[in-house]
């Protein structure tokens, strides 16, 4: 099945378009801010990258917002989710706007960290939001197809704007690269937040929104949240599926340490900070390769085995990705390993989305997606902290290398005997989608749900 069937499977459906050119607006300005941070954190000229220094960026931008993430899930399951994607992506234009000015006026600060995690975390924000509507906008037995490329395209999409920011970045003096990136990604948020207006205000769900003030849904964030984990877990596969997308994360996150590091330190002369971006976002670029081969990949393995079974395939590219680079850390090898760990990545969470979203009840969808990127932060920041201990700053070490491809082994099997326990089929999650006389009833955590 081709990309552009599949596209035009989807595209009938006038809420899916809609939602779709919003996502697709907003992660073309992800890509942009993106790789402004990523020039002035890690590629600056006056900044050496060492794996500590890299570490503590990640920390700095993404531990806080693991801890303040969790008060998104009830807020998802309240307001109107197209509202999230109105404002969310209007705050983001001033947040971008002001942030150009700090760095192009003072440079790195305390203040610059903090306005860009509160900047990523409206992102994370708006990617929950966006992955809780669309089971809205398509029919369920196109989720997958939905799920193919919805992600896929979008982080084509960041891929493009990442270059377009890397252009943009080769082409001004360097006194206002970073600040050129970020002010281009603040226009583009400000079209996301105007096309977000063609959706209707109810169209994204929830079913039943309700009025009620943020301090409220503090307070009550803890109980729902480890109400929908526990729903997450006895529905069994999605709770499964989170579980793995963690440990996947965790693993790609190191491997995205030592993309930094071998990119500014091995590849590239480590004082020329604008050959290791380069270098840096040809391979980056190579590793959206893999990402694309998912788009293809996923849907026909969908026709020969389950969600589940593909999720294993992928943990098993993972691992042959590591092996590779346990080899040599030549530049063909280390393209040909972002192509498989792109493919690894992509094609796994393709399949997750798809089981959380199929085995979920709307109610708790938005709940579900705010601890998917919760675990996600979370664990980059443990691949943090282990890049820092166990890198070094050449970012290639093939002891750390032949760890991960064992780890990925490990966790394919550990996952292929936890989903072998439990029936990995489609689950009923609505009402209307109940059992009728004679057949299996539904978990407990379903009819609580209705």
């Amino acid at each position: 099945m081709s990309v552009l069937s599949d596209l035009r499977t989807l595209v009938v459906h006038p809420g899916f378009r809609k939602l779709f050119t919003v996502r697709l607006v907003s992660q073309c300005g992800d890509g942009m801010f993106q790789v402004g941070l990523a020039t002035l954190f890690f590629f600056s000229p006056q900044n050496m990258a060492t794996a500590g220094g890299v570490a503590t960026a990640f920390a700095v931008l993404l531990l806080p917002f693991t801890v303040v993430g969790p008060f998104a899930g009830p807020l998802l399951d309240r307001w109107r989710r197209r509202q999230v994607l109105l404002v969310g992506n209007a705050v983001r234009v001033v947040l971008a706007i002001v942030l150009a000015v700090l760095i192009g006026t003072g440079g790195v600060s305390t203040l610059v960290y903090v306005l860009a995690l509160v900047t990523l975390g409206i992102n994370r924000f708006l990617l929950a939001a966006l992955s809780a509507g669309l089971p809205r906008v398509v029919p369920r037995d196109q989720l997958l197809i939905a799920n193919t490329l919805t992600p896929t395209l979008g982080a084509v999409s960041a891929a493009a704007g990442a270059v377009l920011g890397l252009l943009v970045g080769f082409l001004v003096p360097d006194a206002v690269t970073d600040s050129a990136s970020l002010v281009c990604a603040g226009l583009l948020f400000g079209a996301a937040s105007a096309l977000a207006l063609r959706l209707g205000r109810d169209e994204l769900g929830p079913t039943t929104p309700a009025r009620v003030g943020v301090s409220d849904a503090v307070q009550r964030t803890l109980r729902e949240l480890g109400d929908g984990a526990r729903y997450l877990v006895r529905r069994g596969t999605p709770g499964l599926g989170l579980g793995v997308m963690a440990v996947h994360r965790f693993l790609y996150g190191v491997n995205f340490m030592a993309l930094i590091l071998i990119s500014r330190n091995l590849l590239s002369d480590p004082t020329d900070a604008r050959a290791g971006l380069a270098t840096f976002g040809l391979l980056t670029g190579i590793s959206f390769a893999g990402n694309g081969l998912a788009i293809v990949l996923t849907p026909l393995a969908h026709e020969r085995m389950s969600p589940s079974r593909w999720i294993v395939v992928c943990l098993g590219a993972g691992a042959v990705s590591q092996l590779l680079l346990v080899t040599t850390p030549l530049m063909g090898v280390v393209a040909a390993s972002a192509v498989l760990l792109g493919l690894s990545v992509q094609g796994a969470k393709i399949a997750v989305d798809t089981i959380v979203q199929r085995d979920t009840h709307d109610d708790y969808r938005g709940r579900a997606f705010s601890l998917y990127d919760v675990l996600y932060n979370a664990a980059f920041v443990g691949a943090a902290a282990l890049g820092a201990a166990a890198l070094p700053d050449t970012g290639w070490s093939r002891l750390v290398f032949a760890v991960l491809a064992v780890v990925y082994v490990v966790v394919a099997l550990l996952y292929r005997g936890g989903t072998a326990r439990i029936q990995d089929t489609a689950r009923p999650v609505l009402a209307a989608e109940a059992p009728g006389p004679g057949t299996r009833s539904r978990t407990d955590g379903d009819a609580a749900a209705e």
